[in-house]
């Protein structure tokens, strides 16, 4: 598998590329997108990407946990959590991904 990472810097390029914006203006689009899923996510949206997945809030109520060091219980505040749940068309990608590198990797 591998350990690259995907940037804002790679989309911006990505965009420059395949739309034919220029390298400013394809950073603008990609940042201005960021952002209004950003602000939607802290607005308590669900933001739906079709054919990628949904990315929501979650309230999280407050609990007891422990600390696995000293075995103290703790109280846990209650708390926001982003979510995403990928489309099955993203999972079926994926997989489809995983079959290949798994099948590759024989080969080597």
């Amino acid at each position: 598998m591998s350990e690259t990472t995907l940037t804002r810097m790679d989309l911006a390029e990505a965009v420059f590329r395949d739309v034919g914006l220029s390298r400013n203006e394809s950073a603008q689009l990609v940042e201005s997108i960021i952002r209004h899923i950003s602000d939607s996510l802290v607005a308590g949206e669900q933001v739906k990407i079709s054919s990628f997945g949904t990315f929501s809030v979650r309230e999280k109520g407050a609990r007891m946990g422990r600390n696995p060091k000293t075995g103290e219980e703790v109280p846990i505040s209650p708390r926001r959590v982003l979510s995403f749940r990928p489309s099955h068309l993203m999972k079926e990608r994926v997989m489809r991904g995983n079959a290949l590198v798994i099948e590759g990797a024989g080969k080597a």
